[in-house]
């Protein structure tokens, strides 16, 4: 059976930092396989403004062509809206029988796992794999056996510093994949003339 990780996320833009973890996963993980789920609404990020779903997509297409492991993926938007993880989840695995998916969330959203819908479920059903985020090293409480921490290099990059440089026009060619790079820049500058 592929083990497959999905790696779900507004990815507002995607930058190094997705990709060095997903990689690290792929190779240090156990993972067969890497699917960047493209979020058309997270519902718990309801009212930010996001550039639009298809060019997200389009620049983690860009972001993961040419590494077999990795693959980009709209699917939630055939699914009905606010997304909601389980709900995806259970379409996946219905759609793909031949997969066993791991989400992969960081601690942060860890620790916010409560606010998700039907989370108890969710992390029953599904196993989980928790990769570090800055400020949340603190032990965690003891985890259910299909919850598993990796020791995962910890990058302090984030979408939302990506958009802040971009703003500031500061020059961030090494945090962004050279493919996305120009395009996200672009996005960017025109969403924050608008």
């Amino acid at each position: 059976m592929k083990h497959v990780g999905i790696f779900s996320g507004s990815f507002n833009p995607v930058h190094i930092g997705h990709l060095a973890l997903a990689n690290w996963l792929c190779e240090y993980g156990n993972l067969s396989e890497v699917w960047f789920l493209v979020t058309p609404q997270n519902p718990l990020k309801e009212g930010r403004r996001m550039l639009d779903f298809q060019a997200r997509c389009e620049m983690v297409e860009a972001a993961v062509a040419g590494y077999p492991r990795f693959r980009a993926s709209d699917f939630e938007l055939n699914l009905p809206q606010p997304s909601y993880t389980i709900r995806t989840l259970r379409a996946l695995k219905q759609t793909y029988p031949e997969c066993l998916f791991l989400l992969i969330v960081g601690a942060d959203n860890w620790e916010n796992m409560e606010q998700w819908k039907d989370a108890a479920l969710l992390i029953e059903e599904f196993p989980v794999l928790i990769y570090p985020r800055p400020g949340y090293d603190r032990p965690a409480p003891p985890a259910p056996t299909n919850v598993r921490r990796v020791d995962a290099p910890m990058l302090e990059i984030s979408s939302s510093f990506i958009r802040d440089a971009i703003r500031q026009g500061r020059d961030i060619r090494f945090f962004l994949p050279e493919a996305v790079r120009e395009k996200a820049v672009s996005c960017f500058m025109n969403l924050s003339s608008t």
